[in-house]
């Protein structure tokens, strides 16, 4: 997992505390056996995190049989005994964003007690991913059976998925919504992320990312150490030379067929039939890359690249003048971009320091001198005082950010009680139509889950002064616009904070230069 990633695995084992030793211990990553030591014992794992949820004193295996038996549920061979979900953190976190296991373990326990409440769970953060690949990642493994009744949460559809005694179930909308509140923590934390929701340019699949793996790991046992490619990688290497060659979709498709691929399209979609196959591989199971929409859309741009080619064959040449211009305006922009802190020369490190500290600070004066000029600056009191101004505007964007957060937050809370209010309303209807007191505390009985769901939703509206329930279609439009108005805060945060580096930079390597020039000044006159 070499990005920040959300996986999701169901299991049909009945060993609950297969998970546990697979979390704990070392294992084989092809064969998935456990690695023993030269006395035949298993090898606890280097640096991990471990904290079960829900077990009561019992560990994790036996918690679970024990439920398993009191609701009468996971008896059969097939039934989804477990579930486990992956968060895979960015390598780079730990590096430029100071995540650690222990933060890591703190997040995935938070996550897992906000989004799996109810089950028996298992939290296990590990420092390092396949391959030696270097990101920290979160194991959650919960018990599919729910022993306490929970909230509804938007991606659930139907009651059941909040009472005791029935299953979790992982459903699209419920990935979804997993991946979306992974992206949420991720740049609440301040870590880096992609974007979950949208496709994969290159759709590999667990099935095809291992095939690879060990056909790779079997070339390098065989001391051939060559590159291991699978057919859906030889493929996509195929439409790419295709792509790259075609102008328009007919020369596309005649460059495939040369290779002894037939491309057809049907219904929008596009799908791959290569010469040893009986069977078409589609466009979804490749990537977003090899879909119809990005292929007619790298045509038009090879369309509109070739027009303006044509225009720029018709204008004149620039004049040498243009083109000093230019490449001075080039210059000083790259000057602009690479400006950095003047480092300490005091430091007794050797001669070479001293001397590269030395050109390197000439250079970085120079640049702030220009830096100076650029933004009109007669005196370091103006720079002082951009630097000042520029705190303050940041700091402004910081509170319209956090006020955006805080009513992101409000609306959210609300849509998920809106929800689940309205998922009542065929219970309470029927309650309405019953006539007898009795009838009614024998249904309220049977339905103590959803009135218990029912009346904290009117709890909640009570005390946040919601007279008119709004629809979830209108909180969802709120939602988007917040969450749209939060992307924008958050890169004119990021611009706003890069100015503010950019000018401390600037006044530090300014105020370093001016007390060289006393102190060389002061020595010159003594």
């Amino acid at each position: 997992m070499p990005l920040a990633t959300f996986k999701h695995l169901s299991s049909k084992n009945a060993d609950y505390g297969a998970a546990e030793k697979y979390l704990l211990f070392e294992h084989n990553e092809f064969t998935n056996k456990p690695v023993l030591d030269e006395n035949g014992r298993l090898i606890p794992r280097e640096n991990c995190r471990f904290v079960t949820l829900n077990c009561g004193e019992d560990d994790f295996a036996i918690d679970c049989m024990k439920s398993n038996l009191q609701y009468g549920k996971n008896r059969n061979r097939g039934d989804i005994k477990s579930h486990h979900y992956i968060i895979g953190f960015d390598p780079r976190d730990s590096v430029e964003n100071g995540l650690t296991v222990d933060k890591a373990q703190e997040l995935g326990t938070r996550f897992c007690r906000e989004h799996f409440a109810g089950h028996q769970a298992i939290v296990c953060t590990h420092a390092d991913g396949h391959n030696h690949s270097g990101n920290i990642h979160c194991h959650i493994v919960i018990n599919s059976l729910r022993i306490e009744d929970v909230p509804l949460l938007p991606y659930m559809d139907r009651p059941a998925d909040t009472r005791v005694g029935c299953k979790h179930r992982c459903t699209e909308a419920a990935m979804n919504y997993f991946r979306a509140e992974v992206m949420d923590m991720c740049q609440r934390e301040g870590l880096h992320q992609i974007n979950l929701l949208n496709g994969s340019k290159e759709r590999v699949t667990e099935g095809e990312y291992w095939v690879k793996r060990r056909g790779q790991a079997e070339l390098s046992e065989s001391g051939k150490p060559t590159k291991f490619e699978t057919d859906k990688e030889k493929l996509r290497q195929i439409i790419r030379e295709a792509l790259e060659a075609a102008t328009n979709y007919d020369e596309f498709a005649e460059l495939l067929l040369r290779e002894g691929v037939t491309v057809k399209q049907n219904r929008g979609r596009l799908s791959y039939l290569t010469s040893d196959r009986a069977k078409p591989i589609t466009a979804r199971r490749l990537g977003d890359d090899f879909d119809l929409v990005t292929i007619n859309a790298v045509f038009e741009q090879k369309s509109r690249q070739l027009a303006q080619n044509a225009e720029q064959s018709i204008s004149p040449r620039p004049s040498i003048l243009d083109r000093l211009q230019a490449a001075k305006n080039a210059k000083i922009d790259t000057y602009h971009d690479s400006i950095s802190r003047m480092v300490d020369v005091t430091h007794d490190k050797g001669a070479g320091f001293e001397h590269w500290a030395k050109v390197f600070n000439l250079k970085q004066s120079a640049k702030s001198l220009a830096e100076l000029e650029r933004y009109g600056f007669r005196s370091l009191e103006d720079l002082q005082n951009a630097f000042a101004g520029a705190r303050v505007k940041e700091s402004k964007c910081r509170e319209k950010l956090k006020a955006v957060e805080i009513e992101l937050y409000g609306k959210k809370e609300l849509q998920k009680r809106v929800l689940a209010y309205a998922n009542t309303k065929q219970i309470r209807d029927e309650y309405k139509a019953l006539k007898s007191d009795k009838a009614r505390t024998k249904f309220r009985k049977q339905h103590e889950s959803e009135f218990i769901i029912m009346e904290s939703a009117q709890k909640y509206f009570k005390e946040h002064g919601v007279t008119k329930i709004p629809s979830y279609k209108s909180l969802q439009t709120d939602i988007e616009k917040l969450t749209s108005w939060q992307n924008e805060l958050y890169d004119e945060l990021h611009e706003k904070r890069d100015e503010v580096k950019r000018l401390q930079t600037i006044t530090d390597n300014i105020q370093k230069t001016i007390g060289q020039e006393n102190k060389r000044r002061d020595t010159y006159e003594i």
